[in-house]
């Protein structure tokens, strides 16, 4: 079953008193089943952004305790920053991660509003996807006018808050509660302290642009269209708001971004954007920072962009694209950036889980050698066949960077990205494999007192079973897959590795064989007779093809020997 998580990204309006922070994180931390993942207080903008993750009621649960922790010891009368805000728990967004569908975010930002209204006592206004109204959804708009102008905007019918007090509370403002994809906070680093020079770059890319204006740009009267309205200049980055300020802890201006949809302005787009129109205004981006956490996606994209663009293979280790990424965008320029502590998929991960493929090769090996059960053949032709595959992967990397071939990189790059996914499947599968013996033990140790509990026992022992069986048909098939990679090192890569090229074949057919025998020891105990035939016989269809695949790689290899 899927685990059901939602991320929740309260933004409260202290980021100086770090007694204050502690409280609001321990009351959402008193949550079981809450993971609390960042707090990132800035002191020039006096406010903080806090991420946590959790099972959706749970996640409702510890957002209404940050809320009223928040509106006990945070006094707007009394707050300053440079961010916009209007509230002591400014926002509130709830964003579906894993298991939970939009339209269920949309329902619990829903609850979690009417309970910070009722339980809290904070006005609360709904925006993004859980907005009552389309004049609603934009957060600018449901902030206009900031803390300073709530109360007379208050006072006017349209702007009843949907849940809580309809009057102005001077302590606490007002909180905007909401449904949304994940958004990038995302800042970039300029070499100059002009809050109007960054605002202006500012201004260049963001969506909404700039007005229009006669003459001199900044102070011309504004163009209006032929009924009256203001005319804008679009800005050059779609899905993206931008303002500019400067930092006073960092001593620079940035141009702080909100990436509103990384589908269509991904991070490293408006890096890069960003720099063009800085270095047009005389300005130069020294690096950037990410404010809350980021999914794992954006900077693997990142990373390969950008090693595209030296026109180097992507195929390499998801960290050392993380790496790139890092570097290229300067995430480590004003503060240091820790992927496993701000990507959000890093963050979450149970670490208390205990992995083969995290053991040492060493360790791995004295497991395999030891009295348990597992890991067994399984997990070891994965693992077999995972080398042989890294072997095809590592041949197209070098085979890119083949001095004389530079012409040539986006066609290995290619062969080494498609090396590189069969070795990433296989890794996966040499835990699967013992996770699927695993589930057949848990089957064997299930009560068998009654017929019912017989019955249940024999099921489920049938249905691991049949889990293990199709987990070793997955190695075979994904470890043939891997030979064209070594077939076509073998015949068009670099020679100097033409061997590494024939022993990744050699390993990709043991893999294959040695999971066929783990399918063929397994459906002994099936009683579905015709899923047995099947697979039997797809499974030597796999293991003649394999052997077939060698000897004609291996034939290209002696050639060249």
């Amino acid at each position: 079953m899927t685990t059901r998580l939602i991320e929740c990204v309260p933004n409260f309006s202290e980021g100086n008193d770090l007694g204050v922070i502690k409280q609001i994180t321990d009351a959402i931390e008193s949550v079981d089943g809450i993971s609390l993942l960042d707090v990132d207080p800035g002191k020039a903008t006096n406010r903080t952004v806090v991420t946590f993750v959790g099972p959706p009621e749970q996640v409702v649960e510890a957002a209404v305790r940050g809320g009223k922790k928040a509106a006990e010891l945070i006094d707007m009368a009394k707050h300053h920053g440079e961010h916009p805000r209007f509230g002591a728990m400014d926002v509130c967004p709830l964003v579906p991660v894993t298991g939970v569908t939009m339209e269920e975010t949309v329902a619990y930002a829903r609850e979690l509003g009417r309970r910070l209204g009722e339980e809290a006592g904070l006005s609360i206004y709904l925006y993004e996807e859980a907005a009552t109204t389309e004049a609603r959804r934009n957060l600018a708009t449901v902030r206009a006018g900031e803390y300073e102008g709530l109360k007379d905007k208050m006072s006017k019918p349209e702007w009843k808050p949907d849940f809580g007090p309809e009057t102005f509370s001077p302590r606490s403002g007002a909180t905007a509660v909401g449904a949304r994809d994940f958004l990038i906070a995302y800042n970039v680093n300029l070499n100059s302290t002009s809050t109007r020079r960054a605002g202006a770059v500012a201004l260049d890319v963001r969506e909404k642009g700039r007005l229009k204006r006669e003459g001199n740009p900044l102070t011309g009267p504004v163009v209006l269209d032929d009924e009256g309205n203001e005319v804008w200049i679009p800005g050059s980055l779609k899905s993206v708001k931008a303002i500019g300020w400067y930092i006073e802890e960092y001593g620079i201006a940035q141009v702080s971004m909100n990436l509103t949809n990384i589908g269509v302005t991904p991070m490293h787009i408006a890096f890069d954007e960003v720099c063009k129109k800085a270095q047009a205004r005389g300005l130069r981006v020294t690096g950037s920072e990410l404010i809350g956490l980021v999914p794992r996606r954006a900077m693997i994209d990142a990373g390969t962009y950008f090693l595209r663009k030296q026109q180097r293979s992507t195929g390499i280790a998801d960290r050392e694209i993380i790496k790139i990424a890092i570097k290229s965008l300067g995430l480590d320029d004003v503060v240091p950036f820790n992927p496993d502590e701000k990507i959000i998929e890093h963050a979450i991960a149970d670490r208390s889980r205990k992995r083969l493929v995290d053991k040492s090769l060493e360790a791995f090996a004295e497991e395999t050698a030891s009295d348990s059960l597992a890991p067994g053949g399984g997990s070891v032709s994965a693992a077999v066949g995972a080398f042989g595959a890294a072997l095809g992967t590592m041949v197209a990397n070098l085979s890119a960077n083949k001095k004389g071939w530079d012409e040539r990189w986006e066609e290995f790059s290619d062969w080494a990205e498609r090396g590189k996914a069969y070795q990433d499947e296989l890794i996966r599968l040499i835990d699967q494999d013992t996770e699927a013996f695993n589930a057949i033990m848990t089957a064997f140790r299930m009560p068998s007192g009654s017929d019912e509990e017989q019955a249940a026992r024999h099921a489920a022992i049938q249905e691991a079973t049949r889990g293990a069986t199709e987990v070793p048909f997955r190695v075979m098939e994904v470890a043939l897959e891997s030979m064209m990679v070594m077939k076509a090192m073998a015949e068009i890569g670099n020679p100097n590795s033409v061997s590494d090229a024939g022993v990744g074949a050699l390993c990709a057919r043991a893999a294959v064989r040695g999971a066929f025998l783990n399918v063929q020891i397994n459906t002994g105990d099936l009683e579905d007779q015709t899923f047995v035939d099947g697979i039997l016989a797809r499974g030597q269809a796999l293991v003649d093809a394999a052997e077939v695949q060698e000897r004609e790689i291996l034939a290209i290899v002696h050639e060249k020997l």
